[in-house]
């Protein structure tokens, strides 16, 4: 896979609400695997609460987003090449490499998924993915919620059982 994709670049780091002048949008050639490299056309990225403190001036350190470079977070895309075993192209991947419609990687930075029928391919950013694991985990590890139980979130006004 050459061609154009697009990244998502924080530009600048925002104090309140991130505005649309912190982020600028690159076009860039995507080079061609190596070997032990795959292609990935990426097809939805994630925009979680935790990538806001990832902005914040204060944040410092090697979590903290980079100014002028393409932002991480959840990404599922299709294999559209690849030079590794184990991956092939058509192959449904998750990956860390966020804001961007395609990358070039190591296979050992996705991870292979695999499609369930009647789900879409976004719900492994969601219910199926790590904020779906955090609820599951919260409800039943820590809030030790049980079957039978009712469980009525403050200011939602759903209940859900």
């Amino acid at each position: 896979m050459t061609g154009t994709v697009q990244e998502w670049h924080l530009t600048a780091r925002p104090v309140g609400r991130p505005t649309p002048d912190d982020f600028r949008l690159v076009e860039r050639e995507l080079p061609a695997p190596g070997p032990g490299e795959v292609a990935v056309r990426h097809t939805y990225l994630s925009v979680d609460p935790y990538m806001r403190s990832l902005m914040s001036p204060a944040q410092t350190g090697a979590s903290a987003y980079r100014l002028d470079a393409p932002m991480t977070g959840g990404a599922v895309g299709e294999v559209v090449e690849s030079r590794a075993a184990g991956l092939s192209p058509g192959d449904l991947v998750l990956s860390a490499l966020g804001w961007r419609t395609g990358a070039v990687a190591p296979a050992d930075r996705f991870t292979l998924l695999r499609r369930v029928d009647g789900v879409p391919d976004s719900a492994f950013l969601g219910v199926l993915g790590m904020p779906g694991l955090s609820a599951y985990v919260g409800l039943t590890e820590i809030a030790k919620l049980r079957a039978g139980e009712v469980f009525a979130p403050v200011g939602i006004g759903a209940v859900c059982q």
